[in-house]
């Protein structure tokens, strides 16, 4: 059998993860994973996280911010949970939709980008912005940056752009894998904005504290990639992926510069199943 390869510009593609991609590539042929998953009373059911976002007098057009990650569209996702997700979406009525990368598990197909299409289309939004995560810079991330943007959804590499006045969205490029560069994302912003920080992984808050903390203007770090462990005992996750992760698996932290929240996120990978980690979206009411 031939290890799979990175087909994208995302790096830490090891030996190891090729011969188990490729091995669960052929194991999970026709996505019975996902098809038997859905079956399991409640694991395709969405939890919806509400989040205030003080700005004060800064933006007064911006008024609702829905946001998913992890959707890893592929083997171990049913699609009925992905439907569910995006209904959520669609149900908050968001002003703005920011989507957090890992749109994919394995090769961004044509296929694939079809349902993501399909999936887009079902939350009716003004504006939309996304990142990429490590599973997507490990695939044919130039099929899949096209299918977003021809759903309307601008992805942002270490850039920004204005969602109102005194309010910026900041994108950073994936800490595992991409080239994250928080100083050129945040060039032009200006230090009186209140910021959203839109990163796949929460591996680059150090950088995103050292960032924000000469601005003093309201900050929120948005992210997923961690799955909150994705099989996790009632006391917490078993495991989680990366150093920030481990000490901030999931939820809101109220930190001394900015608030970070972590999402379980929607998909999963390698296996289908989650415990005590439900998948779920965030409202970000802006007020």
């Amino acid at each position: 059998m031939i290890p799979r390869r990175s087909r994208g510009r995302g790096g830490d593609y090891r030996p190891w993860r090729g011969i188990v991609e490729a091995v669960l590539e052929r194991a999970y042929v026709g996505d019975w994973p996902a098809r038997l998953w859905s079956a399991v009373p409640g694991a395709c059911e969405v939890r919806r996280t509400e989040l205030a976002f003080a700005v004060g007098e800064r933006s007064p057009g911006i008024g609702r911010i829905a946001f998913a990650s992890d959707l890893h569209l592929g083997p171990t996702t049913p699609r009925r949970l992905l439907e569910a997700a995006f209904d959520a979406l669609a149900a908050a009525a968001p002003d703005v939709l920011l989507l957090g990368g890992d749109f994919v598990f394995l090769e961004s197909t044509a296929a694939k980008m079809r349902d993501l299409g399909a999936l887009l289309r079902r939350v009716p939004r003004a504006r939309a912005f996304a990142v990429l995560g490590n599973h997507d810079l490990w695939s044919s991330h130039e099929r899949l940056e096209s299918a977003l943007e021809g759903e309307g959804v601008r992805v942002l590499v270490n850039a920004n752009v204005a969602l109102g006045p005194g309010l910026s969205l900041v994108g950073v490029d994936d800490p595992w894998t991409g080239s994250p560069d928080v100083a050129r994302a945040f060039d032009g912003v200006s230090p009186a904005d209140a910021v959203v920080l839109l990163c796949h992984s929460p591996d680059a808050l150090p950088a995103a504290r050292a960032a924000i903390a000469s601005r003093g203007a309201p900050a929120l770090y948005l992210c997923g990639h961690t799955h909150g462990g994705q099989i996790a005992m009632p006391w917490g996750p078993l495991y989680v992926p990366g150093p920030v992760g481990r000490v901030h698996p999931s939820g809101l932290y109220d930190l001394d510069d900015l608030r970070l929240y972590v999402s379980r996120g929607v998909g999963t990978t390698e296996l289908p199943i989650r415990t005590f980690a439900a998948p779920e979206i965030v409202v970000v009411d802006v007020c």
